[in-house]
Order: C-alpha cells, then structure tokens, then sequence
C-alpha cells in the first residue's frame, strides 16, 4: 500500500512537498498496477525537475570559465554524485554548493532542492577547474519543506563520485535480515533522467540467468512477482528516454539472496511490505517495521493488498518459506474502501484456518488507524467512507481476542482514534517513529511468547 504509486487496491497518488502539484482525482485513482504504495502518493515527484539556485558568484565563477574553455582549457569535472544516508522524517533533501570550505552565506555557489532520494547527480562542468575547490552540505526537509536536521558538515566536492556514467543502485537488502519476497528496485538518477530500465537476473552456478525487463519512471520500481526460489539474484539499471533508447551505462549490481526456511515471516500490505514520508521505498530498512524487530522476519507484504488478496496468495507466497510462525496484519485498504468490519474479520478466520492447515502458527496484528485529513489534503488518496473508525475498531477487536496477538495500532491512535499527524506524512502509512515503535513491540512479544523459534534465531540488522 504504500509509496506514491498505488489504489484501488485503491488508492492514490500523492505529491508532496512545497511546490508539488496536488494529482488531481483521476491521478489519485491510478498508481503502481493499481497499487497504493509508501511511494505511489508522490508519483509527482518524478516529474518535478530539481530546482536549481544559483548566486551571482556562481554566475561570476561560470563567465571565468568560459573564457578559461575558450582559451583551450579542458574541464576535469562535468559531474558529481553526492550520497548520504536517509535522515528520519525528510521527504525531500536540499544541497548546498560552496565555494570553499568556509561555511558562510556569502560562500554558497549554488542551492538544489526538490530531491526525493538519498544522493542526486549534480552538472558543476560549467564552473571549470573552479567545481575542484568546491564543497557541500546536505540537510533534510519535511513535507512543507522546513528543515527536520542541520546541514551536514561541509565536505569536499571531489568526496563525491566525479563523472558518473550510470545510475546508482541503492536497494539495501543485503543489510536485512531477509530480501523482501516482493523486491522494490531504487537508484539515483542522472541529471534530467526521468526514465529508466531495469534488468533482473538469477545467478545459477557461473551463469547469469536473464529473468526480465521492467521499464520504470525517474527513481525506482515495485516487482509485483514473488521471489519463491531459493538462490542469489541480482539487477542493474541504466537510463533511457522515452522512446527507450538508452542514454547511459548499466549501473554496478546490486543483488539479493532468497532463502528458505524463514522460521518468522510476515503477511500483510504495504505497512508491511515498508516505505514510508511517501518519497522511501521499501528497498530501504529506515521505514520498515521489520528492521527493528529484536528477531528476524521475513517480509511477504505486498502493497495495496487488501485481506482476500492476502487470502488468494497464501499458498504461493507463504509455504515455500515454512514458517512457523505467521504474523498477519491486514485489512487497513478494507475498512479504508468500505469494506465492513464483519467481512474482514471473515477473511481473518479464513487465512487462520489455512494457518492451522498447514501448522502454522498465526499471531495476528491489529491494523493500523488512518488519518483521512492527511490522506485526502496531501497525498489525493480517495476520502475514505465516514464509518471507517467503527470497522476498524471491529477487527482490532477480535484480533486481540486472538490466542497469539499484538495491539500495535491503539499506540499510534490520537484522541479521536485517527493515526497521529507526527506518525505519518501522507495519513495512511506509519512513518519513522510509529514503524520503530510496530517492530519492536512485535519483536518482543515474539521473544516472549515463543522462546522455543526465536532463542536459536540470528538478528542481522541493528534495529
């Protein structure tokens, strides 16, 4: 359910941030092969060109160089690539050109904004030798654009990566402790790139094996195949124009191994599947609950499902990794369309029923509250129906009359019962601190309950 991709599976498309472009209804109703994702809702993101300020140095440094080319002088750096790690609650980032590594006003060069990932390609070629003396900063900005952390400390321009000749691949699931069963691929682009291609592998002994193609838009792409078979796989990703024609080199790899048995696995949506300030894709732990749980799980969330799509894939996406354990949380993309609470908790019982068929235990989680203001006014996703509270609070009800359970939604609910505004961005999906706040609370009652699985499990990432 979540990044600015998805719907109906519902649900909508969102753009956020100052100078963003509210979709309009038609837009809201379309997303990611219909699903709603952490990301679908700022699917406008892509088409916001960064926005580019240069100061009247800038101006000076640039005329320099161009007489320093015409008198035959060659430019080192025509780009650079600067990565930094996600910062908690940033829906966009800002960077800051200087002229030195004196950290004044006066000194800045140049101000990019509007930049939906962790790094951005920036073109300094029109600066000459000049871009070499060059340092940057970077800090965070929240959805209104206000600064959610400092600038970084000022570093060297030529720390970055010079003349980048392909993307950046940057899905992380090498650092979980298990890859997601539904991969979602990430990059940073190129200057001006807005389409991409994405090749996927299998490695099978010393061949790669070629799986298939996706075209994708301007920062990444959810794969809505399941990863069943055991093995390493891996993909890469260049630049293309929108006739297909490739305009750069095939990034570096960047693979991920699918494993089995997974002892703990998780079903659900996209709170499950992860992303999260609806700009962070599920590639990245920071916004899946999943990261900091104190044992391992591993992900079978697909985004936009509701509790009968939950249903219809159990014996596809759940058994081949035999677990013993299931945590189940689903049913917020039910209440929110209308779907009656009844009717929900029906699908509940049946996906417990398969659990008991096949020996598995389940331990249900109650679903997560929305906030319809956010959900509507930021991210375009369709005004839920008035009664959603009452069928949320039925299956919440009946998930903790459950033998194994875990109530994470009353911590995140305010005094009307809505998602907390300074849990979310978009109003439907957890951020941050609510996401921190679900895996550890599933974490321990996992080690609590069922010291017999967890105590021989090994954690892999530090939540």
């Amino acid at each position: 359910m979540m990044k600015i991709k998805k719907l109906a599976k519902l649900l909508g498309l969102c753009c956020l941030t100052a100078g963003l472009a509210l979709p309009s209804a038609a837009q809201a109703a379309t997303g990611d092969d219909g699903h709603v994702t952490a990301t679908s809702v700022l699917a406008e993101k892509a088409g916001q060109k960064p926005a580019v300020t240069e100061t009247k140095a800038a101006q000076q440094i640039e005329a320099a160089a161009k007489a320093d080319t015409s008198a035959g002088q060659s430019v080192d750096i025509r780009s650079v690539r600067l990565v930094w790690d996600h910062v908690p609650g940033a829906v966009k980032y800002q960077v800051e050109i200087l002229g030195s590594a004196e950290d004044t006003l006066p000194n800045v060069i140049m101000t990019q904004n509007q930049i939906f990932a962790n790094g951005v390609d920036i073109e300094v070629g029109r600066y000459g030798k000049a871009a070499a003396n060059f340092y940057w900063k970077v800090r965070g900005l929240d959805y209104n654009g206000n600064p959610v952390n400092s600038y970084s400390t000022p570093q060297p321009l030529t720390s970055g990566t010079l003349n980048p000749t392909a993307p950046l691949a940057t899905s992380d699931y090498d650092a979980m402790d298990y890859a997601a069963e539904y991969p979602v691929y990430s990059w940073i682009p190129m200057p001006g790139a807005k389409h991409h291609e994405v090749q996927v592998y299998r490695e099978v002994g010393s061949q790669d094996m070629y799986l298939k193609t996706l075209q994708a838009g301007e920062y990444d792409v959810y794969d809505w195949d399941a990863y069943t078979t055991q093995g390493r796989y891996y993909w890469r990703v260049r630049s293309v124009d929108a006739d297909g024609a490739p305009l750069s080199d095939w990034s570096a790899k960047n693979g991920f191994t699918v494993t089995s048995p997974t002892p703990i696995a998780a079903l659900g949506d996209s709170i499950t599947h992860g992303g999260g300030v609806m700009s962070v894709p599920p590639s990245y732990p920071l916004y899946n609950w999943e990261t900091y749980s104190s044992v391992p799980i591993k992900n079978l969330g697909v985004s936009g499902n509701t509790t009968q799509d939950m249903i219809d894939r159990f014996e596809h996406d759940v058994l081949p990794f035999s677990p013993r354990i299931l945590v189940i949380m689903g049913g917020v993309n039910d209440y929110r369309a209308g779907t009656y609470g009844w009717t929900v908790v029906q699908h509940l019982k049946a996906l417990k029923e398969k659990c008991a068929a096949y020996g598995i235990i389940p331990v249900f989680v109650t679903p997560t509250p929305i906030n319809p203001s956010l959900m509507i006014h930021r991210a375009g996703i369709e005004h839920p129906t008035p009664d959603w509270l009452t069928h949320q609070q039925f299956v919440c009800a009946w998930v903790k009359k459950q033998p194994y359970s875990v109530d994470v939604a009353s911590a995140l609910a305010d005094e009307r019962g809505w998602l907390r505004s300074d849990y979310t961005t978009d109003g439907l999906h957890p951020d941050y601190l609510a996401k921190k706040s679900m895996g550890e609370k599933i974490g321990q009652y996992l080690e609590a309950t069922f010291p017999w699985v967890t105590q021989s499990l090994t954690k892999k990432t530090n939540s």
